[in-house]
């Protein structure tokens, strides 16, 4: 049965651990990532974080919420957000949850969601109208990048190797090498 928004913002603030997300109105808890999706994404979340001053963006790693018009609420890997984007930081005791498109949203491809987010994540971010939106491959070292045109179309860019700009935010760039490297 379909929950309301206030029903689903309760159950996310009360079951810490759930890491709930809202699809078609009904609760979808995300589920547990293997060890490389986890290592990437909090690596490319520092990474990211090393460029931006904190004045103005804020790095989230696998909290923030992007909530599309029909209700849907998915937790992004990696996102930037602006903190004008932000209102009320102290006090609202809210969800972290955004309706407006941010400038960057990652997901690391793991095999418990890597079919669910190409079918069902990237086409929402992009009628979020997300500015970049990167699918990484851990297990075959690959990154999409998708890119949102002034026309309102998405650009595509595959990569494989070298050093990647996150054009959404000037100066940012990362290393695929690095990225990809484990202890």
């Amino acid at each position: 049965m379909p929950v309301t928004e206030e029903t689903y913002e309760r159950l996310a603030l009360e079951d810490l651990e759930g890491q709930w997300e809202l699809v078609c109105g009904r609760p979808r808890q995300k589920p547990g990532m293997t060890q490389e999706h986890n290592f990437i994404g909090r690596k490319l979340a520092r990474r990211i974080g090393s460029f931006l001053d904190y004045s103005q963006f804020d790095v989230s790693a696998n909290s923030a919420r992007l909530r599309i018009a029909n209700g849907t609420t998915f937790i992004p890997d990696v996102a930037v957000v602006q903190i004008a984007q932000m209102p009320g930081l102290r006090g609202t005791g809210r969800l972290e949850t955004y309706l407006d498109p941010v400038p960057f949203v990652a997901e690391v491809w793991s095999p418990s969601t890597g079919g669910y987010d190409v079918d069902t994540k990237f086409p929402e971010y992009k009628l979020r109208k997300d500015s970049e939106i990167w699918r990484i491959h851990p297990y075959d070292e690959s990154l999409i990048a998708w890119r949102l045109r002034s026309d309102g179309m998405y650009s595509e860019h595959p990569y494989r190797d070298g050093i990647v700009p996150i054009e959404s935010l000037p100066g940012v760039t990362i290393d695929l090498a690095e990225l990809f490297r484990f202890p």
